[in-house]
Parts: structure tokens; sequence; C-alpha cells
């Protein structure tokens, strides 16, 4: 008999970013260039955390409520896109080495990070690797 407790996830992995080409992001030195010891990161919260579990209920619960509208269930394109980012805000732990020229920090700056059409590929890059159980697998149940 063995116990399941040893394949338990971890609640939380982190992301390193990739630009639009595929290229891994840093953010940038004195000098201007990408500054390799500073990558761009995202702490996320995994499927096996309270955090994910309380931003998929409030996702599911935005749903059902849409479905109460009458019956409606097409929203528009804004509307679906902030809720997709407040699950995505939801689940995020914190930013490193990310900031905004806006100036906005915390959760504020992660609802402009994944509400921004122009920064489409990092919403997409979390949203991947939530859905990855395995990037958040803890180190005894990799092999």
């Amino acid at each position: 008999m063995s116990s399941l407790t040893k394949y338990r996830m971890a609640e939380t992995s982190v992301l390193h970013l990739k630009d639009a080409e595929d290229a891994l992001m840093y953010a940038d030195g004195a000098d201007g260039k990408p500054d390799l010891a500073k990558p761009m990161r995202i702490h996320l919260f995994g499927p096996g955390s309270k955090q994910y579990a309380r931003a998929l209920n409030e996702r599911q619960n935005h749903n059902v409520d849409l479905l109460k509208r009458k019956g409606k269930t097409k929203e528009s394109a804004e509307d679906a896109a902030r809720t997709n980012a407040e699950f995505l805000t939801g689940c995020t732990q914190g930013f490193e080495n990310i900031e905004s020229d806006s100036g906005t920090t915390g959760e504020a700056l992660w609802m402009e990070t994944y509400t921004d059409q122009g920064l489409s590929f990092i919403r997409d890059q979390v949203a991947a690797f939530l859905n990855e159980t395995s990037n958040f697998s803890t180190p005894s149940t990799k092999s």
C-alpha cells in the first residue's frame, strides 16, 4: 500500500516569460541590454492550490450569471478578455523583474498586463502554463 500524498502538486510554480518570438525575456540592465541575472518571471498558483480553486470558482460563477440573464451566453470580446484576465490575476502570486510604464503594481499591474492585447502572448503563456499540471509537480515525483 502506498500513500497518494507523495504525488501532490506543488501549490506554486514559476514561469519564465518568452517574447512574441519565443525568446526568454530579461529585464534591461543599466546599459539598456537584457540583464541575464534578471529573468522576467511570473509566480503562479497552480491547480493544487486554494487560490487557483477560488479563481476558477469565480470564473464559473461569472459564466452561470451570464446564463441567468435571460439565457444570454455571449459576451463582448472586451468582457471575455476581462473575465479571463481576472482568472489569471487570481492565479498570480507575483511578477518578478516586470514593471509597468504607467507605474501600476500588484494586481493592477497583473490586470493591465493580462488585458493588453499587444501582450496577448504573455496571457497565452500563463494560461497554457496553468493548464499543464506537470508544471506544478513536486521534485520528488519528477523523474
